[in-house]
């Protein structure tokens, strides 16, 4: 696994650990950026890539990235121009500067691996280029052959910019929930206490029927309601139960 560039060792003059930890005491200004020498971090990151003799290019650019940040920011601080005499770029400017720089990096750094992954799923696809045929390239109008009747061609266009009827669902059976057929009978018990369950759904088609005694056996073992048959396949009577 390669080392990210913020996890680089460092033993310099006024700071000794990793380079993330250096970059921390640096934006909360423990430590001036101008007692910093970035010449040594660069020696360590090269004898750190002469050790492991790998060279991770993701690493790397990070790497380069925050060193010429860091850089930049420094000279400003060590050789401040003409302009930046006047208007001079305080520490937490400094600090905000650095941190917007390494978002916009990691921003064009996300995107480029987005685009790196497009472009090696598009590998996968080999798209097919013929030329013309021989007798098609030069031949001119009226060289050229009909192969259908202008009628037929008509009618084949006129098909599709027709506005085709609405399909037949007729055959579709609906969806009953168990849910919603719990709600309609705890409704019924609620405003009536008992019901005859023939006279009720009796309209009702075979499906919703079915499910609605799936309901009332799920009522039933939760201790809701019960019903009671006097006859066999007389009228079903469902009562609720009081607490």
């Amino acid at each position: 696994m390669h080392m990210r560039a913020a996890e680089l060792d460092l033993d310099l003059d006024v700071f000794a650990g990793p380079f993330d930890l250096l970059m921390a005491v640096v934006l909360r200004e423990e430590i001036s950026l101008a007692e910093i020498s970035l010449g040594e971090i660069v020696v360590a990151y090269i004898e750190h890539l002469e050790t492991t003799g790998e060279l991770d290019l993701d690493s790397a650019t990070e790497f380069l990235v925050l060193i010429a940040s860091l850089l930049e920011l420094k000279s400003r601080l060590l050789l401040p121009s003409a302009e930046e005499e006047q208007i001079e770029l305080g520490p937490e400017e400094a600090a905000d500067e650095l941190l917007a720089r390494m978002l916009e990096y990691r921003r064009y750094r996300e995107a480029a691996a987005h685009l790196s992954g497009l472009f090696a799923d598009g590998r996968r696809y080999v798209y097919r280029a013929a030329p013309l045929p021989p007798e098609l390239r030069r031949a001119s109008l009226d060289a050229a052959r009909k192969a259908y009747e202008p009628d037929r061609l008509g009618e084949a266009l006129g098909d599709l910019l027709r506005i085709p009827p609405e399909p037949d669902v007729s055959h579709i059976r609906p969806t009953v929930s168990l849910e919603r057929r719990l709600d309609v009978l705890r409704e019924l018990l609620a405003r009536r206490g008992r019901f005859d369950f023939d006279e009720v759904f009796a309209d009702e088609d075979r499906l919703t029927q079915a499910v609605t005694l799936f309901a009332l056996l799920e009522m039933h073992k939760r201790g809701e309601a019960t019903w009671s048959q006097r006859d066999l396949f007389g009228p079903i009577e469902v009562e609720v139960i009081h607490d």
